[in-house]
């Protein structure tokens, strides 16, 4: 958790289909290729899905803005700290 405006929410806890929309969502915004993998979309999907699994990627929802986003782990640590800046400044 990041303060306690975010929350890490373990990716088993949500319905396949909203899990997918979320990873789907992440594939169009990084621009990655849907014609990388041979199975479009799915096969994004499915590489992201065990991504997840090992621990690479997380899903964070803002509590303020109730929005949910996956992250790589370097996307959240970076997130913390410009968060932790703004505070600083504020």
């Amino acid at each position: 958790m990041i303060g306690d405006r975010f929350i890490e929410v373990p990716y088993r806890m949500l319905p396949g289909e909203t899990l997918d929309g979320l990873l789907e969502a992440f594939v169009t915004r990084q621009g990655y290729d849907t014609t990388d993998t041979g199975e479009g979309m799915d096969g994004w999907v499915g590489e992201l899905k065990r991504q997840l699994e090992r621990g690479e990627l997380l899903i964070a929802h803002d509590l303020e803005t109730e929005t949910t986003e996956v992250m790589t782990l370097a996307q959240w640590r970076a997130f913390g700290r410009d968060l932790a800046d703004d505070e600083e400044e504020g």
